[in-house]
C-alpha cells in the first residue's frame, strides 16, 4: 500500500476524514488505493490528524515509514495507537442532538430520544466513508470499549458551537461516571 505525507498544493482537495477543505501548504495524509470507477489508481487525502483517527493501522505503517517532518507526531502516534487498540473508534464521526425519535442505537438497540446526544458511525469501504447508523453516547463505552472518545466526536463535529462543544464534554464526564 503506498502512502505519502506531503504539503497540499492547493486547497482543492477536501479530507475524506472530516469533509473539511485541506488549505494548502497544510500537510496531509494520502492513501492510494485501486480506482473502483476506472482502470489505475486514485489517492484519498486526509488530514494528517483525520487519518491517525479513521485510518490508524494504515497511518502508523506509513508514519514509520516516511522521513517527512510530521507536526505532533507522538500525539497523533498515540491517537492512532488507543484508535487501534479499540478499533470501532475509527466509526466515529461526530455528535449531534437526535433531531427525532426515530434512530436506533447500534448498541442497544433502543431508541435514541428526541434531543439527546447521540454518535453518529461511519463505515470504511473502497475508499468513502459509508453511513452507518448511531450509538447512544451512554452506550458508548458498550460499543467502542472505552470511554475515552472526546477527541474523537470533537474532531469530527466541526459544526458544534462552543456551548454544544463544552456541553458534550460535560455529558461525556458525567455519563462515563455512571
Amino acid at each position: 500500500m503506498n502512502c505519502v505525507f506531503e504539503p497540499a498544493p492547493s486547497n482543492r482537495a477536501r479530507c475524506r476524514g472530516c469533509s473539511l477543505k485541506i488549505e494548502r501548504g497544510e500537510l496531509r495524509f494520502g492513501e492510494r488505493l485501486d480506482n473502483p470507477f476506472a482502470n489505475g489508481e486514485m489517492t484519498v487525502w486526509l488530514h494528517v490528524a483525520c487519518a491517525a483517527l479513521k485510518r490508524p493501522e494504515t497511518f502508523l505503517q506509513a508514519l514509520a515509514d516516511t522521513s517527512a517532518e510530521v507536526p505532533d507526531r507522538d500525539r497523533l502516534e498515540h491517537a492512532a495507537r488507543h484508535c487501534v487498540a479499540h478499533p470501532r473508534l475509527a466509526r466515529i464521526d461526530g455528535a449531534e442532538r437526535s433531531p427525532s425519535g426515530v434512530a436506533k442505537c447500534r448498541s442497544c438497540g433502543q431508541a435514541i430520544g428526541r434531543g439527546s446526544w447521540r454518535l453518529r458511525l461511519v463505515f470504511y469501504e473502497e475508499g468513502r466513508f459509508s453511513p452507518g447508523g448511531f450509538v447512544h453516547l451512554d452506550c458508548r463505552r458498550t460499543y467502542f470499549g472505552t470511554d475515552d472518545i472526546l477527541e474523537h466526536v470533537l474532531r469530527f463535529s466541526p459544526t458544534l458551537s462552543d456551548e454544544e462543544r463544552e456541553d458534550l464534554g460535560r455529558a461525556c464526564g458525567a455519563s462515563g461516571d455512571a
